[in-house]
């Protein structure tokens, strides 16, 4: 099982972006899927969750400004991310809880991290 994501890239303050994190290989089902960034000199945070049945969650510094979704059919995650401030600045990682084949164990997957940074 592999997460891979997308999206990063050099953006102005108050710009867009959008993220996308699409799991590939052996997959029976996934649970939640979420989104963490860390940022330079930083703990990984947790920056929104969505989990199976489309109900999510969110940091308080980025509420009403990202938006996650997933797409089930494509084993896909989104994060749109709007009105980015210099504070988003920040590796983004895609994780989900995967279930690799039927009756197997709820497994924790990482991607490979983009990077976000957002200049004034």
């Amino acid at each position: 099982v592999q997460l891979v994501e997308s999206g990063g890239g050099l953006v102005q303050t108050g710009g867009s972006l959008r993220l996308s994190c699409a799991a590939s290989g052996s997959i029976s089902s996934i649970n939640g899927m979420r989104w963490y960034r860390q940022a330079p000199a930083k703990r990984r945070e947790l920056v929104a969750a969505v989990t199976s049945a489309g109900s999510t969650n969110y940091a308080d510094s980025v509420k009403g400004r990202f938006t996650i979704s997933r797409d089930n059919a494509k084993n896909t995650v989104y994060l749109r991310m709007n009105r980015l401030k210099l504070e988003d600045t920040a590796v983004y990682y895609c994780n989900a809880d995967i279930r690799p084949s039927p009756g197997w164990s709820l497994t924790e997957y990482w991607g490979q991290g983009t990077t976000v940074t957002v200049s004034s």
